[in-house]
């Protein structure tokens, strides 16, 4: 039992601070970062995106700092209605991650 308290615990701790580690960021912030020269625009972002999926359309975006990264999350659907699922490296535009969406 005392092994099951402990996982359990061990468990809370990593979900607590992987939440405390994503944070939204506030749009002045964006315009500020986006002006230096720190983060690509969202417009060349959502470019990129758009370019994995030919056709498909952006249904939501959001920009997150995660563990001091700034990570651009874009929702698209795409011509047979399936919809998917990308992050990417808002400085770089790299693609981080591209899936579908369950």
């Amino acid at each position: 039992m005392k092994t099951l308290t402990t996982r359990l615990a061990a468990l809370t701790m990593v979900l607590a601070a992987s939440v405390t580690q994503a944070r939204g960021i506030d749009p002045q912030e964006v315009l500020r970062l986006s002006d230096a020269g720190t983060l690509q625009t969202s417009e060349r972002l959502d470019a990129k995106a758009l370019s994995k999926h030919p056709g498909a359309s952006i249904i939501g975006t959001q920009l997150k700092n995660i563990y001091g990264r700034y990570v651009y999350n874009v929702e698209l659907r795409d011509a047979q209605d399936i919809e998917w699922v990308l992050e990417l490296d808002a400085a770089t535009g790299q693609v981080y991650r591209n899936h579908q969406d369950n």
